[in-house]
């Protein structure tokens, strides 16, 4: 049997991206203290400098999987703030009628 293809996440994409650029060692230094193929942290080396020589201020893999999920954060804050909401209003309409009634 072959084995199975790793796959990692692109945060970690970054990080071992970001040890062979900051750090100024060799892609093969780096690739086989993470135990990881020197080719696989090669093309990522490579694709990290295309982007930024072309100029593509587009956002990172893992910049994008915060986004969605901030995101996701911000629709189920929105939907917890309508709710507070519409029971902020029943309880005082509530509390009006209660009041009300005492008064007669």
């Amino acid at each position: 049997m072959g084995k199975t293809r790793r796959e990692f996440t692109p945060e970690y994409k970054d990080e071992a991206v970001k040890l062979v650029i900051n750090t100024g060692r060799a892609v093969a230094t780096v690739a086989r203290e993470l135990g990881i193929n020197e080719a696989s942290l090669g093309r990522w080396v490579s694709a990290f400098k295309a982007r930024n020589d072309t100029g593509e201020t587009g956002v990172t893999e893992s910049e994008r999987a915060e986004l969605l999920r901030l995101r996701k954060e911000n629709a189920d804050l929105k939907l917890d703030r309508a709710f507070l909401k519409k029971a902020s209003i029943f309880f005082a309409q509530e509390a009006s009628d209660t009041s009300a009634k005492r008064s007669n």
